[in-house]
């Protein structure tokens, strides 16, 4: 019977695609439906009186064991839809009053089915023997417990719970095995570590004390058999995790550090959480380094996702150290203090090492010499024989498939500079001007590359012109490198954002030659081409002004001498503006009349009698 299992599995189910408003409507259903089949619904009356369950219920059908998880569950999610709600409410100042006593009534039903379900496996168990149910069971009661006594402000008796909960979940993680203890590591990374930092804080413990100690402080260890039984197991639960060789909660070997070193600056590690996330960190740095020594000829695919186990604990580094910015902010601690000048600190130190791995697994997948060499990959041929008998030729990867792969190197490279690009935004580096010029020699050394896999594709495509150009950008780039600063890498030779001096000077050789040899091929292209252009004159440059000439000026050909009568485009509409202000050969001036405008009879003409017109509006005078 897997309780744990049974639990969060729909409880991420429900909160993936809604709220605890949605799970609770889920777990209604789901108990109308295991009633049913129990044949336990109650029929007529809403609150009619139910039979109790009994051990021998669950000796016979797992089920009613379900049935009591799931009414404890939707009392827990009954409760914080409640808290959820109110904390999404920024016009109220916390639960008071009738919401707070109903938000602990619906913790203290759920409690009583989780230690009612404890009592019923305790007694199916009739020699005593602590099975692994029971004990999922028992942490499940204690999680809930520590959530009523939390809400109740019983700071203590809430540590003493949560305490005995992370004791019970990390016993069940270890005996589960490697491969399948994530389910508990992330109930305790999600809930139950949460609820302890926070119960601490109330209780005015001091920030440097760990969960680890926490736990072995405020764990009651008398009189309670089900921690007995946790330490019977795992005798090494309670040790300290800061002394050498000693295991965490995990189960991992723990060397957790003190001080954090940034450019010959130290400083003292003041939250705990972060320095446990960065003994993590270490942890999965010392197994990469073993693993990639080992599989050196291993597909380089395979090798960058290897890195994968150190970028998560890395970015929860990064997590928990924002997360104590963020606590020691809402405090009102000012930014000049020793504390949180520290933490910025440790936050540049644990982002700038995420960054460096990130950019290690990228120069991984590039290949050798981060890219710089490109040779054809062998094509996988059919093991199956032809048909006349004759061996298989090896084929040569196509143009395609090179021209996919340089897309994907360009894709890695563009990652990369930007990832180089995001540490100038860390805390203090800006004022590092040492640092700044460092950055910027890495960044033209990926950039230079960038454009080496651009100029490779149109080689491809035979456009040597441009290839040229591409490539004495790098060339440019590649200089830069070689002048700037750089670093030897750490021990043990794991590619990360350090770059060393042979592998700038391989770069700036190879694209020496490259330059040098696309020279050679764009000058035969222009010997060719002017031999069959040799009859061809262009246009004088006055009339090509919209055009750069790349070739030089030909001072002979500037303009069209002697020039020829060409026409010339004008507006028509200024000589009809004009029309009427000159006098043009055969039209009359200007206020003369002529001779039928005349009256030559001396009558007076006849006035032709005017037409009334209409005045105003609708014909009305005015």
């Amino acid at each position: 019977m897997e309780i744990t299992t049974f639990i969060i599995a729909r409880r991420d189910k429900a909160l993936l695609v809604g709220d605890y408003s949605l799970y609770r409507q889920q777990l209604s259903r789901r108990l109308l439906v295991v009633r049913k089949k129990l044949n336990v619904s109650s029929t007529g009356r809403k609150y009619t009186p139910k039979a109790p369950i009994t051990a021998q219920d669950i000796a016979g059908n797992h089920e009613f064991a379900h049935l009591l998880l799931l009414s404890a569950e939707r009392a827990w999610a009954f409760a914080m839809h409640m808290k959820s709600t109110h904390a999404a409410d920024t016009s109220t100042k916390g639960i008071k009053g009738s919401t707070k006593r109903h938000v602990v009534s619906r913790f203290h039903k759920a409690n009583v089915f989780a230690g009612h379900l404890v009592k019923l496996l305790q007694e199916m168990n009739k020699d005593g023997a602590l099975t692994q149910p029971l004990l999922e069971a028992r942490a499940y009661e204690q999680s809930l417990q520590g959530a009523l006594r939390f809400e109740k402000g019983n700071w203590e008796k809430c540590l003493q719970s949560y305490a005995e909960t992370r004791l019970l979940y990390t016993a069940l993680a270890q005996s589960r095995g490697p491969k399948q203890d994530e389910i508990f590591k992330d109930l305790l990374s999600n809930s139950v570590d949460p609820s302890i930092r926070d119960a601490a804080y109330q209780m005015k413990l001091p920030r440097t004390m760990s969960i680890e100690t926490i736990v072995q402080r405020y764990v009651p260890s008398d009189n309670d058999s089900f921690v007995a039984e946790a330490l019977r197991l795992h005798p090494q639960l309670l040790q300290e995790s800061g002394t050498a060789g000693s295991k965490n909660m995990a189960g991992d070997l723990a060397d957790v550090p003190q001080t954090i070193t940034w450019r010959s600056r130290t400083v003292k590690l003041e939250d705990a959480t972060t320095a446990q996330a960065l003994a993590s960190v270490a942890a999965a740095e010392t197994r990469l380094k073993s693993f990639l020594a080992a599989n050196q000829d291993s597909d380089r695919r395979a090798l960058a996702a290897a890195y994968d186990n150190v970028l998560l604990p890395s970015q929860d580094a990064v997590d928990t150290t924002k997360t104590a910015i963020d606590e020691l902010t809402a405090e009102g601690v000012p930014q000049g203090d020793p504390r949180m000048q520290a933490l910025q600190i440790t936050r540049t130190a644990v982002n700038y090492n995420l960054v460096e791995w990130r950019v290690g697994r990228n120069r991984v997948l590039c290949g050798d010499q981060d890219g710089a060499k490109f040779e054809s990959e062998p094509i996988k041929q059919s093991k199956k024989p032809r048909a006349d008998g004759k061996p298989r030729e090896e084929q040569e990867e196509s143009n395609g498939r090179k021209l996919t792969r340089l897309k994907e190197r360009v894709v890695l490279y563009d990652s990369t500079i930007q990832s180089v690009d995001s540490v100038k935004e860390f805390p203090g580096v800006a004022a590092d001007q040492a640092f700044m010029r460092e950055l910027d020699g890495k960044k033209a050394y990926f950039s230079s590359l960038r454009c080496l896999a651009i100029a490779r594709s149109h080689m491809l495509h035979g456009k040597n012109r441009n290839a040229l150009a591409l490539l004495s950008r790098a060339l440019d780039l590649s200089s830069q490198t070689l002048s700037s600063p750089s670093d030897e890498p750490a021990a043990g030779g794991v590619p990360k954002l350090n770059l060393r001096p042979a592998e700038t000077k391989f770069l700036n050789d190879l694209l020496e030659r490259s330059v040098l040899q696309h020279r050679a091929l764009v000058e035969l292209e222009n010997l060719t081409s002017g031999k069959s252009q040799s009859n061809f004159k262009p246009p004088p440059m006055i009339e090509r002004l919209d055009e750069y000439p790349a070739d030089g000026v030909d001072l002979t050909n500037l303009v069209t001498y002697p020039p020829k009568l060409q026409p010339v485009p004008v507006k028509p509409i200024f000589l009809d503006v004009a029309w009427n202000y000159i006098d043009y050969p055969g039209r009359p001036k200007r206020g003369t009349a002529t001779a039928a405008d005349r009256n030559i009879g001396g009558a007076e003409p006849k006035q032709e009698p005017k037409k009334e017109t209409k005045k105003g509006w609708f014909g009305f005078g005015r």
